[in-house]
């Protein structure tokens, strides 16, 4: 059944975890996300990112319908959420497709932009019903670039997230939640990160809102639990999960014989083991 992302988060808070938030880029990744949740019987945030369209990898009118779909379907209380948005009208669509939660993320815009936007982003949610997250903080990330070699782009503390201009943020947009900078990073890690959890604990204690983790893939089950006892309670999770299911489809083999449905089952299993194991240390127990 579909829910609002706050129900989840109070589910969180109440039980000191935090709520996977799984991004999905087609039907494989959709039922590798939901058999996971459910063989923990934990809920999950089935999520899609703009940046996906923008890629060209798969589109909000061919996916969304089918998240709304099959987390309606589920029988465990599943948020669809959509991830990253920058265009108004982009968010619109998502909330008329029944979207139950929504992301605008104004970072990259000077503050008074990105509160402007960020408070006619939560009118328009809150109108559906719906609950929406915001950022403040710019989150760096590592790509592979086309010789298959990691690109480090550096997190630079001057990106974390300011508390008193957080607070501050979160008191004139009326925000669910807020994705904030504290050295994770979207997509590979070249090497170890190195989280500031004295800076998560004074957001945690300053804002008023539960706070989300970006570039939840490759940090340590030591380094999640101490996120979570520092007030995370939703973490985004896409890079290392898909990074499972594209390896597990390169090196499937079937004596030779090889159709695409059994590469994309390979592939949904070895995803859903990563979700699952995923699922697992966010009850942070």
């Amino acid at each position: 059944m579909i829910v609002t992302l706050d129900r989840l988060l109070d589910i969180a808070n109440a039980e000191n975890k935090a709520i996977g938030s799984f991004n999905v880029t087609g039907l494989e990744q959709i039922r590798a996300c939901l058999e996971a949740a459910e063989e923990e019987n934990e809920p999950i945030i089935l999520a899609f990112a703009q940046v996906h369209e923008e890629e060209g990898t798969i589109d909000l009118d061919t996916l969304g319908p089918i998240m709304v779909l099959m987390a309606d379907l589920s029988p465990l209380p599943i948020c669809v959420h959509l991830d990253h948005c920058v265009d108004m009208g982009y968010l619109k669509k998502a909330l008329d497709m029944g979207f139950s939660s929504v992301m605008f993320d104004g970072s990259a815009l000077p503050l008074e932009e990105n509160v402007a936007y960020t408070k006619m982003a939560v009118e328009l949610a809150h109108s559906y019903g719906a609950t929406i997250e915001g950022e403040i903080g710019v989150m760096s990330g590592h790509t592979l670039n086309n010789d298959g070699v990691v690109e480090d782009r550096e997190q630079d503390e001057n990106m974390y997230t300011d508390p008193v201009v957080a607070r501050d943020f979160v008191r004139e947009t009326g925000i669910d939640c807020l994705a904030c900078s504290f050295g994770t990073v979207h997509g590979l890690y070249a090497t170890e990160p190195k989280l500031n959890f004295e800076l998560l604990a004074k957001l945690n204690e300053t804002l008023g809102v539960p706070v989300v983790m970006h570039g939840g893939s490759g940090v340590s089950e030591e380094d999640f639990h101490k996120c979570i006892d520092n007030g995370v309670r939703k973490i985004n999770y896409y890079t290392y999960m898909a990074k499972a299911g594209a390896e597990a489809a390169t090196s499937y083999k079937n004596d030779g014989k090889v159709l695409f449905q059994d590469v994309a089952y390979a592939a949904q299993l070895a995803m859903k083991a990563d979700a699952k194991q995923a699922i697992k240390i966010f009850k942070n127990k």
